[in-house]
């Protein structure tokens, strides 16, 4: 039996690899073979640190949503004003572009929802987390004189996740709208709802 740390590293190798698999099979199209060839170990081998390939895509589920959400926070306490905070939460919020696979891959666990208790937890444990980040953003503004909300705050955090969720969506898809397209129009509601975001840089 593999000692605890050792057993550690294996799981995150495993997830690791159900990650790029996903990416590039897709999750319709997944199988726990696809994940033991990416890992370079045998379906055996997976099954020994998990029960089947659901268990593995529940965790590759969290992780996946952990490194978004934890460098987005990251980068956002690097600000010193709400307007920047705002700016650079909206930012890093969206997929960096079409080949941006880990958030690709986010938007279609989605599609779990409602088929799966474990991944519907997750959903909405993200959509709470897009929902706080904001709230909070928008409330520091307000309490330093910055914004000037023209409508509930609750309701203008609410907007602010629908719009990243929205343009994240159609920027994965490769349709017509672009990152710069959604930035653009993500900060016109900004100013529209009364938090103003500081000039793009050049």
């Amino acid at each position: 039996m593999a000692r605890p740390s050792t057993q550690k590293q294996r799981r995150r190798e495993v997830i690791d690899a159900a990650l790029d698999a996903a990416a590039e099979h897709g999750l319709r199209n997944l199988s726990l073979t696809d994940v033991a060839n990416q890992a370079g170990v045998t379906r055996g081998a997976l099954l020994y640190y998990y029960d089947d390939l659901e268990a593995i895509l529940v965790e590759a589920h969290a992780a996946g949503m952990a490194r978004v959400g934890e460098e987005r926070a990251a980068l956002v306490t690097q600000r010193v004003s709400a307007a920047e905070k705002l700016a650079t939460a909206i930012e890093a919020g969206l997929p960096r572009g079409p080949e941006d696979a880990l958030m690709r891959l986010l938007y279609e666990f989605d599609v779990l929802a409602g088929k799966s208790p474990l991944h519907d937890e997750l959903v909405q444990k993200l959509y709470s987390e897009q929902l706080t980040l904001y709230r909070h953003i928008l409330t520091e503004g307000v309490a330093s004189g910055e914004f000037s909300l023209t409508g509930p705050l609750d309701d203008t955090a609410m907007n602010f996740v629908a719009l990243e969720d929205a343009y994240g969506l159609h920027i994965v898809a490769g349709g017509s709208i672009t990152v710069p397209d959604a930035l653009r129009a993500i900060r016109v509601y900004a100013t529209q709802a009364g938090a103003p975001l500081p000039p793009q840089s050049a």
